[in-house]
């Protein structure tokens, strides 16, 4: 796979580069240290996986996220996994609602950032457990109910929530994989969403 790395921290760009660079699996095409440079990589080159911090000067990641959004970068396979910390839950569910696939804490283990990415390429989401337990925390108005999903709907929503890939869920509740995903595309529908990962963020944010 092929993976760009957007942070303007130097340091932890060029180790992000090294510790990376070093899996054969994935090859690191470029690092860059703001949104416009990502931007402008991804329009020339051939990128799988963008490793994208949310806090940079000249284009931060929310603007990078909805531009490659609405411009249909984010429906051709390309996918954003998000570096932040603990105090940008706001900008966590702009980047969720903008087609974010995963997020990552920045004092991750090299094993944990490398394993994120493969993930990722798969077409996991990718939940960091502080992350998820701080949205879980800040409370919303909306309720599942709304949505008028089946028993089953909400059950795939919940195995989702916590992480699991078609695979794992078709498994845990001994139905097809390929069940799995058109449930996943009546859930998707049914909520108005486009991504998975945002049916795992409305699930945890509502008050069932």
């Amino acid at each position: 796979m092929r993976l760009l790395i957007v942070d303007d921290d130097t340091l932890i760009r060029e180790s992000l580069k090294i510790i990376i660079g070093s899996d054969t699996q994935i090859e690191v095409v470029g690092a860059v240290e703001n949104g416009k440079e990502c931007i402008d990589f991804v329009k020339e080159k051939q990128v799988d996986i963008i490793l994208l911090d949310l806090r940079m000067p000249i284009m931060d990641g929310i603007e990078v996220l909805k531009y490659l959004n609405t411009k249909g970068f984010l429906q051709k396979q390309l996918k954003i996994l998000v570096l932040t910390t603990f105090d940008e839950d706001d900008h966590i569910k702009a980047a969720i609602a903008n087609g974010a696939s995963g997020f990552l804490l920045k004092n991750s283990t090299p094993d944990k950032i490398i394993a994120a990415i493969k993930s990722i390429d798969l077409g996991n989401g990718v939940f960091e457990t502080e992350v998820v337990s701080r949205l879980n925390n800040l409370k919303s108005n909306k309720n599942m109910a709304i949505y008028e999903l089946s028993n089953r709907e909400l059950e795939i929503v919940e195995q989702i929530a916590k992480g699991l890939s078609n695979r794992e869920i078709a498994g845990k509740l001994f139905i097809s994989e390929g069940t799995v995903k058109n449930y996943i595309t009546s859930i998707l529908t049914k909520m108005d969403l486009k991504h998975r990962t945002q049916i795992a963020i409305s699930y945890l944010n509502s008050s069932m």
